[in-house]
């Protein structure tokens, strides 16, 4: 897949990812509260996206026991990605990480984003300020002349300073004309390494952070990754494109 957009295809990609951003911000919020399952709250983001036109891209995707079943990953304390929505019911005081990809006339949109349900405590709003800070930070390295190292590093010191792991077995990547494209985007490593970020490039920069040990695990659905020792983990991403040498938001409401 190729590494550089043109300004038209950041322009459809954008298109994609605004639609995420608008169920982000506008759409969902006002459902995530105790007592809804994570399987109503996919219905409603899969319906929300169909009336927009688009596609949700994670269903389908191939996975080693069978396809993902679902219109968007919903992991829910200790899960860090790829929940499976089911009958689950949100607790108050439950964090809950949405991960949504949209497919509109080609292009694909990627950003996920972890809510509290209720009131939450302490550890766990440190947990998802410090994430979304770190996905910020890890944004602002991503200029050209800097190598994708940076991005990595950047993230790593930061929510390490802070007390939290960073997961390393997944990473973010580049986005645009297929759901995951080269190039791996670590959220750990040393600065100075990696590609050099260049203009056109799309990348989600997606770091997942932990409140205990990096390790993780899978559950028997073959999709469901938590955390190894069962403590919260919490998820932030944006789409972003390199354009005039800077880093441009592409899943942030306009």
């Amino acid at each position: 897949m190729r590494l550089i957009k043109t300004l038209d295809e950041i322009k459809g990609i954008k298109k994609a990812n605004q639609i995420i951003a608008k169920i982000y911000e506008d759409i969902i919020p006002q459902y995530l509260k105790p007592g809804i399952t994570t399987k109503e709250i996919d219905k409603i983001i899969d319906d929300y996206i169909r009336s927009c036109g688009a596609r949700p891209a994670c269903i389908g995707v191939p996975g080693p026991y069978g396809a993902f079943p679902a219109a968007t990953c919903i992991s829910v304390n200790e899960a860090v990605v790829h929940g499976v929505p089911n009958d689950r019911i949100l607790q108050n005081g439950d964090i809950v990480s949405l991960d949504i990809v949209t497919e509109l006339n080609g292009f694909y949109g990627d950003a996920a984003k972890t809510f509290a349900i209720g009131q939450i405590d302490e550890e766990s709003k440190k947990l998802l300020e410090i994430t979304e800070k770190s996905r910020e930070i890890g944004i602002a390295q991503a200029v050209v002349g800097n190598r994708l190292g940076d991005i990595g590093h950047a993230i790593q010191q930061f929510v390490e300073k802070n007390g939290f792991s960073v997961v390393r077995d997944f990473a973010g990547h580049g986005v645009g004309l297929a759901l995951h494209e080269d190039p791996m985007v670590p959220n750990y490593g040393r600065a100075g390494r990696g590609l050099k970020i260049e203009n056109g490039m799309v990348l989600a920069i997606e770091p997942m952070v932990n409140v205990g040990t990096y390790k993780i695990a899978m559950l028997n659905d073959g999709w469901t990754i938590v955390t190894k020792d069962g403590k919260r983990s919490a998820h932030f991403e944006h789409s972003i494109a390199i354009v005039d040498g800077k880093p441009v938001i592409l899943s942030e409401l306009d």
